[in-house]
């Protein structure tokens, strides 16, 4: 399967998982972000693990779809007014834009519900043991210890460097401050590429070893989206990312440019997506969407 191929497959089951029932608005502000235009990574990932570990890709579609509506889900508590308070997403609306804040979380809320009810009604055939491990890849990922641990040290972040600025200015060599965007970065970023990636794996019968391999590919990838993510704010416009530019760097947020500086975070990119490439040739796991997913990363 080519990557674009895909992605078509993933936006058709979307559209066939989530039909707009009652009561309607909460299905359309659920539909309505999930299935905004975006590159699918993390579902793509999801498929050509289990593809690449041997197994049926179209074994783990209703998993991938998931992630993809976890996925959702992030981007509307983070786009809120209370968190990031941003007005446009992949060039559209942001969901609290549409549909109020109130259905927006709600909204969010119940994708994280959602979500997990879809990989259990549609992969019965993986069996108990499969599933449960998915399960507990998912609410790991999902949960206090990954996403919303990473979005709240993320908030906090905001408060020192505000607090360090009142008292006469960040300071760089402080070694806090590696130690805190890297917990962010893991978790927001890195925590859902590893439970794409664990569970396609788990779903094609992967063993232990397989397991660590496409773990550390999935940490090493996840922190170098995010480096680009944090490049790409500074650099992109509204045009080319469709969401407001520039705007962590004008809230004094910790970020990879923050911290080192542009030079730097293309430098250690480049370096990330190297190692990346390593992980692949090492275990000898052949994937051209892999390839062309790092390569796109590869910003500069």
């Amino acid at each position: 399967m080519k990557m674009n191929d895909y992605i078509d497959l993933v936006n058709k089951t979307i559209d066939e998982l989530m039909p707009i029932n009652y009561p309607h608005k909460i299905f359309k502000a659920m539909k309505y972000t999930v299935t905004l235009p975006g590159k699918r990574l993390r579902p793509v990932m999801c498929l050509e693990t289990c593809r690449m570990f041997g197994g049926n890709y179209k074994d783990a579609l209703p998993t991938a779809c998931a992630i993809e509506m976890l996925h959702a889900q992030t981007l509307i508590h983070d786009d809120l007014p209370c968190m990031d308070n941003d007005m446009y997403r992949r060039g559209q609306l942001t969901n609290h834009m549409v549909f109020g804040e109130a259905h927006a979380v709600l909204a969010g809320d119940a994708l994280l519900t959602f979500a997990p009810q879809i990989i259990l009604k549609n992969s019965k055939e993986l069996g108990s043991d499969k599933l449960i491990k998915i399960m507990e890849e998912y609410f790991q990922a999902a949960g206090a210890y990954g996403v919303i641990a990473g979005q709240v040290v993320d908030i906090e972040s905001e408060s020192l460097i505000k607090a360090m600025e009142i008292s006469g200015g960040v300071d760089k060599d402080d070694e806090q401050l590696p130690e805190i965007l890297n917990y962010i970065h893991s978790h927001k970023t890195a925590d859902l590429f590893k439970l794409a990636l664990r569970s396609g794996a788990i779903i094609a019968g992967a063993n232990d070893k397989q397991l660590e391999e496409i773990t550390e590919f999935g940490q090493t990838l996840g922190i170098a989206f995010q480096i680009a993510d944090d490049i790409l704010d500074e650099t992109s416009t509204f045009e080319e990312m469709g969401k407001t530019m520039g705007k962590d760097k004008e809230a004094g947020k910790l970020t990879y440019t923050a911290l080192y500086g542009l030079e730097k975070a293309k430098k250690d990119l480049n370096q990330l997506i190297d190692k990346c490439f390593d992980i692949l040739n090492k275990n000898e796991l052949k994937s051209e969407v892999f390839e062309q997913i790092l390569n796109k990363i590869r910003i500069i």
